[in-house]
């Protein structure tokens, strides 16, 4: 499993990352006990990053690991159809997020035709 870290906080974020969610909320609370603007700075990080809300553990490397079978063959098909599968994810998770926008939109539209039909501008 390669990392992703680039440096030593890259490191402590990958670090924490494997451990989920649990893990950065005690690293958050001691940097608290320990001086308080780096909790701040790492509830900041957890609430921007989405680390607070979202996924309690993110990582970026294949999800599906599988020893070699020694069949060439067999192993690339499996490698082709796992990167086709991950790739058409990627894809449905945009096009929920572009729907979600959508929608988003459409109800501030909304909102914003019934708040202007009540001040009758």
């Amino acid at each position: 499993m390669a990392s992703r870290a680039t440096g030593p906080l890259g490191r402590a974020r990958d670090w924490l990352d494997e451990r989920g969610r649990p893990a950065w909320i005690v690293a958050m609370v001691l940097g608290f006990v320990a001086f308080w603007p780096v909790g701040l700075a790492i509830l900041g990080y957890m609430i921007w990053s989405k680390r607070m809300f979202g996924c309690s553990k993110r990582t970026h490397h294949r999800r599906y690991y599988a020893a070699p079978t020694g069949n060439t063959a067999f192993d690339s098909y499996r490698e082709e159809t796992l990167k086709r599968l991950e790739d058409e994810h990627g894809e449905f998770m945009a096009f929920l997020q572009k729907l979600r926008e959508a929608k988003d939109k459409s109800e501030f539209d909304q909102f914003m035709d019934q708040r202007d039909a009540k001040t009758g501008n």
